[in-house]
């Protein structure tokens, strides 16, 4: 076989004139925007490493998973979120976890399912238990997020695979920087940022079934124009009214749900992860232990999951502690409701039914509550 012989000049000239005049410009052209493209791609993942690297705050406990393999094989996860009062209203102690919530992602079924678990449930705090008996939200105040983890996993008998902290002023920055989110009131009600009750300043009017809302100064005395946009200040109003629900705590976590649910969907719009100002709320706000690249993996394989998310509850009762002239109330939660969630759970992470957890999450003290009062009132 001859050796291969170099291009003509003829189809040289042929090419040439086939390929528009302006060609070699066009050429300089895209070779700068790809320049640009790969800086900025490179400053924008340079800056996020920082920002994450900022939130990052081990467990200091080891997992009954890797979360790293996990999210390779794109395998279902569950993962602890928690909210506190820290960092809002002139609270900055560490404080309780004033909501708790388990978030799964299962990426075969495009499916996100966000379980609020009460904050009050009567509990055994592992690694704590000589302080039985603690309500859960406790668990946060006696052992930070690693004792949280071991006494829900206990307690529920699932695993979790990460969790992530964020406070109230927290919540407040991310609405706004996501340019605010809309939601649908289960009921009608007042509210005061200021006072916890429908009366005072900074008041906030929310109507059922319906995204509109009025802010007052004054009392209520005169109100603005309806909005139906939330802003972050109406968020936490709208998320932290109490007394006034008929379904008391329960009423206020499916309205954190229906908060967290319209801020998912905002947050994970690429415009808005690389915003500077989200970027930096979040590393001022958030404290989690998954590092850089497993939340790359996170946005990578499962950001279409957050189309299609479901909402559940635990449902307890309201018992009284009794201990010398202190009454304190806490929730029990039925063995079969805690079986019910178990399972919920664990079929969202593609494990077989099996048995909840214990009864308390840890151990039992020798000593037990001495008395324990049914009371008919929801908390």
């Amino acid at each position: 076989m001859g050796e291969q012989q170099p291009m003509s000049r003829v189809k040289k000239q042929a090419i040439n004139k086939s390929l528009p005049k302006h060609w070699p410009w066009f050429k300089i052209i895209l070779l700068i925007f790809l320049l640009l493209f790969v800086f900025f791609f490179h400053s924008t993942i340079h800056q996020l490493h920082g920002i994450v690297a900022k939130t990052y705050e081990s467990s200091n406990i080891k997992h009954q998973r890797s979360l790293s393999t996990l999210l390779k094989k794109k395998q279902p996860v569950n993962i602890l979120l928690m909210g506190t009062d820290t960092g809002e209203l002139g609270r900055t102690d560490r404080g309780r976890t004033d909501s708790i919530m388990l978030l799964t992602l299962n990426p075969q079924k495009e499916q996100v399912t966000l379980i609020s678990i009460p904050r009050d449930i009567m509990i055994s705090i592992v690694g704590y238990e000589k302080y039985f008996p603690q309500k859960l939200n406790a668990a946060y105040a006696f052992g930070s997020t690693g004792a949280t983890i071991k006494t829900m996993e206990a307690y529920l008998n699932v695993p979790i695979d990460g969790y992530a902290l964020v406070n109230m002023g927290g919540l407040e920055k991310m609405v706004n920087n996501v340019g605010g989110i809309k939601i649908k009131s289960p009921l009608s009600f007042r509210y005061s940022q200021e006072t916890a009750h429908d009366h005072g300043p900074n008041l906030y009017r929310f109507h059922k079934d319906s995204s509109n809302y009025e802010h007052s100064d004054d009392d209520g005395k005169t109100w603005s124009a309806t909005r139906t946009s939330l802003t972050g200040d109406a968020a936490l109003a709208f998320s932290r009214m109490r007394y006034d629900d008929p379904n008391g705590d329960y009423g206020r976590q499916q309205r954190q749900r229906i908060v967290l649910e319209a801020l998912l969907k905002q947050a994970t719009r690429p415009n808005v992860v690389f915003n500077q100002k989200m970027m930096d709320s979040l590393s001022q706000s958030i404290r989690t232990d998954i590092t850089f690249n497993q939340l790359l993996y996170l946005l990578q394989g499962y950001g279409t999951t957050k189309n299609n998310i479901q909402t559940e509850h635990m449902q307890g009762k309201t018992d009284a502690f009794q201990s010398g002239d202190t009454m304190v109330n806490y929730e029990k939660v039925p063995e079969s409701e805690k079986e019910r969630i178990t399972n919920v759970i664990r079929k969202q992470l593609n494990l077989s039914p099996a048995e909840t957890g214990t009864t308390y999450g840890g151990q039992l003290p020798s000593q037990q509550p001495k008395t324990m009062v049914t009371s008919k009132k929801k908390s």
